[in-house]
């Protein structure tokens, strides 16, 4: 009997910002399968993707948020099932999902979309949510063109359509709470803290990382906001913070291609390679 064989998407070759990073990354991915016998390619998501796998994971395809007509005409042709499936994929690319998730009322960070950045738009938001916010595209990654705002600031650079939140302080304190879920089954969760005089959590911006065990708040919520997302979902990582009203809110749920952070739990490649398998 043939082994099975998965694609993982992986960046653009022709992308530079991610030419060095991806191998390592996709190589952890790679370890975690062979334990289970399972066969991995790389297949850069810009190119024809395999057909002669059993399904293909987006999880290092790195960059998609620069060349979005293209990363949704793939995935609408995808040729062989996703894990995540294709129709999920798309809908998490665009970040106004959030807006559906609130409206079923999971209780999100309060956003003002736009679909330019512009004086009004930041007026507007600043008469809502106080005089220091955070502005970042509706498509993006890892913190791209992600600002925070005060008021008298000039106008940002911006990438088109914008989502406008308050600036929380709790990412220099509690800070951002990152559960992640495989299966549907909470596997391991991770604290992340902004450095100081920063607002981004993550690692390549000073962001310090811990394992920690969520409480019965944290996994109500990021249960509620599995239940109510589209799915299936085979992994997630459902990002929380604290609001300005004490309240836990979804930052964002990340079902496309998030940090797992593996090296932070021995056993979640293990689960998520479990949960993959399981979900073929």
């Amino acid at each position: 009997m043939s082994a099975i064989r998965l694609a993982i998407l992986t960046p653009d070759p022709a992308d530079a910002a991610y030419a060095h990073r991806w191998k390592d990354a996709y190589e952890t991915y790679c370890a975690a399968f062979a334990e289970a016998g399972v066969e991995t390619v790389a297949a850069p998501w810009v190119d024809p993707w395999p057909t002669d796998v059993a399904a293909a994971l987006p999880v290092r395809a790195w960059g998609y948020h620069k060349r979005i007509d293209a990363w949704r005409a793939a995935l609408a042709a995808a040729p062989v099932p996703m894990i995540n499936p294709a129709a999920t994929v798309q809908w998490n690319t665009d970040k106004r999902y959030l807006s559906g998730l609130e409206a079923a009322g999971v209780p999100i960070v309060p956003t003002h979309f736009a679909d330019s950045l512009d004086q009004a738009a930041l007026d507007r938001a600043f008469d809502a949510f106080g005089d220091e916010l955070v502005v970042k595209p509706v498509i993006s990654a890892g913190a791209w063109f992600t600002q925070v705002v005060a008021k008298g600031d000039p106008i940002p650079p911006s990438s088109g359509a914008t989502m406008i939140q308050p600036f929380l302080p709790a990412v220099g304190g509690e800070g951002e709470l990152s559960l992640f879920y495989f299966g549907g089954e909470l596997s391991h969760a991770v604290r992340k803290v902004a450095a100081e005089g920063d607002f981004r959590v993550q690692p390549q911006h000073g962001g310090r990382l811990t394992l920690f065990a969520p409480d019965a708040e944290m996994t109500g919520v990021a249960t509620q906001v599995l239940a109510t997302a589209p799915g299936p979902i085979t992994y997630a990582r459902v990002d929380l913070i604290r609001g300005l009203d004490g309240k836990l809110k979804l930052m964002e749920l990340e079902a496309i291609e998030p940090d797992l952070y593996f090296d932070h739990d021995a056993g979640a490649a293990g689960r998520f390679v479990a949960a993959v398998l399981k979900a073929l």
